[in-house]
C-alpha cells in the first residue's frame, strides 16, 4: 500500500473516531478495532476515494453507532447504481408516452392496440416474405421470380410454397405468446432481418422496373447509318435532284451531304442543294442498257388554256 492510501485511511479513521467521541472508550475501540484493515480492502476493491465509496466519515460513524451491540461487522459500501436498469426504465417510460400520444392518430387509445389488430395481416405478409426468400435461395434457373415464389419458373411450386409459408406463419403467430423469453426474442430478431431483406428486394425490383424503359427495350433508328438517298423511277432509272417531304410538307433531311473525291483526295459539300442524291456518282445501280443513270425527261403536261391543233380538212 502506498503512502497516499495509508494517509487517506488514517485521516478517515481519525474522522470516524472523532464522530464517535461521545461513546464509551471501550465501545469506541471495539467498533474501530479492524477499521483500518477494512478501509484498505475497500480501496483495493474499487476506484475512487473512501468518501466516494463509503460516504462522509460522519455518515459512516452514524452507521457504526446504529450497529453497536449487533453482530455483522462493518457496514458494506452502498451498491453502485444500476445504469442499465435506469436506462431501461427511461426507455420504457418514453415508449409508453409515445404509445399514448400516437394512439389517437390511428383511432385507438394506444398505438399498441391498433398494432394488435394488424397481427393477422402481418402473419400473412411474413409467410409471403418467407416463401419469396426461400424461392430466391433455391431457384437457379436464372429467370426472374416475379411476384410469386417460383422455383424453376413453376407456378404450381409457387402456390404450394406460398400456402406453406402463410399457414406456417399463422400457426407460429398464434403460439408466439407461449414461447419462452429467448425463443420469442429470436423470433422477433428473425422478423426484423426478414423485413430488411424484403425491403432490399422490393427496392431492387422497383429499380429494375423503372430502369427497364432504357435498359431492356432495344430501340434503334433504322436510318441512323444512312449517308445518301438514291431515288429510282418505275423503270429503274436514277432520279437526280429529288426532294423528300413528309405528309405535312416538311422537308426530310437524311445522310451526309459531303461527297468524297478519291481522285484528288478532296470532296464537295452538297448540303446547299438539298436534293438527292448528294453523290450521284455513287449510285448503287445503273441501267445496263444505257450505261447512264440519268433520268428520262418527263413528258410535258397539256395546258387547258393552250390551243389544240386541229387537222386540216382534206381538199
Amino acid at each position: 500500500m502506498n503512502s497516499t492510501a495509508q494517509d487517506e485511511i488514517t485521516a478517515y479513521v481519525f474522522a470516524v473516531r472523532a464522530a464517535l467521541g461521545d461513546l464509551p472508550e471501550s465501545l469506541r475501540d471495539e467498533l474501530l478495532e479492524d477499521l483500518p484493515e477494512h478501509l484498505a480492502e475497500v480501496l483495493a476493491e474499487g476506484d475512487g476515494t473512501l468518501v466516494d465509496r463509503l460516504g462522509l466519515p460522519s455518515a459512516y460513524a452514524a452507521e457504526l453507532r446504529s450497529s453497536a451491540g449487533f453482530v455483522g461487522g462493518f457496514p458494506d459500501p452502498p451498491p453502485s447504481p444500476n445504469r442499465y436498469g435506469e436506462l431501461r426504465q427511461e426507455v420504457l417510460r418514453g415508449l409508453r408516452v409515445a404509445d399514448e400520444r400516437l394512439g389517437p392518430l390511428v383511432g385507438a387509445a394506444r398505438a399498441s392496440e391498433f398494432l394488435m389488430l394488424l397481427r393477422p395481416a402481418w402473419w400473412v405478409l411474413r409467410g409471403y416474405l418467407v416463401a419469396m426468400v426461400v424461392a430466391a435461395l433455391l431457384d437457379d434457373s436464372g429467370q426472374p421470380i416475379g411476384l410469386l415464389p417460383r422455383i424453376g419458373g413453376s407456378e404450381a411450386v409457387a402456390l404450394v410454397l406460398l400456402a406453406a409459408g402463410i399457414l406456417g406463419s399463422i400457426w407460429l403467430g398464434r403460439r408466439t405468446v407461449r414461447l419462452a423469453r429467448w425463443p420469442r426474442y429470436a423470433l422477433y430478431a428473425g422478423s426484423v432481418v426478414l423485413v430488411l431483406v424484403a425491403f432490399g428486394g422490393f427496392m431492387l425490383a422497383d429499380s429494375s422496373t423503372r430502369g427497364s424503359e432504357y435498359a431492356d427495350v432495344g430501340y434503334s433508328d433504322p436510318y441512323g447509318n444512312v449517308q445518301d438517298v438514291f431515288v429510282y423511277d418505275q423503270e429503274g432509272r436514277l432520279v437526280k435532284g429529288a426532294r423528300l417531304f413528309d405528309q405535312d410538307g416538311t422537308p426530310i433531311h437524311l445522310g451526309n451531304a459531303w461527297c468524297a473525291d478519291e481522285a484528288n483526295g478532296g470532296g464537295t459539300d452538297a448540303a446547299n442543294d438539298s436534293v438527292y442524291p448528294y453523290c450521284p456518282q455513287n449510285a448503287p445501280f445503273v441501267m445496263p442498257s444505257t450505261g447512264s443513270s440519268a433520268p428520262a425527261a418527263p413528258a410535258p403536261r397539256a395546258s387547258s388554256s393552250a390551243p389544240v391543233a386541229q387537222p386540216s380538212p382534206a381538199k
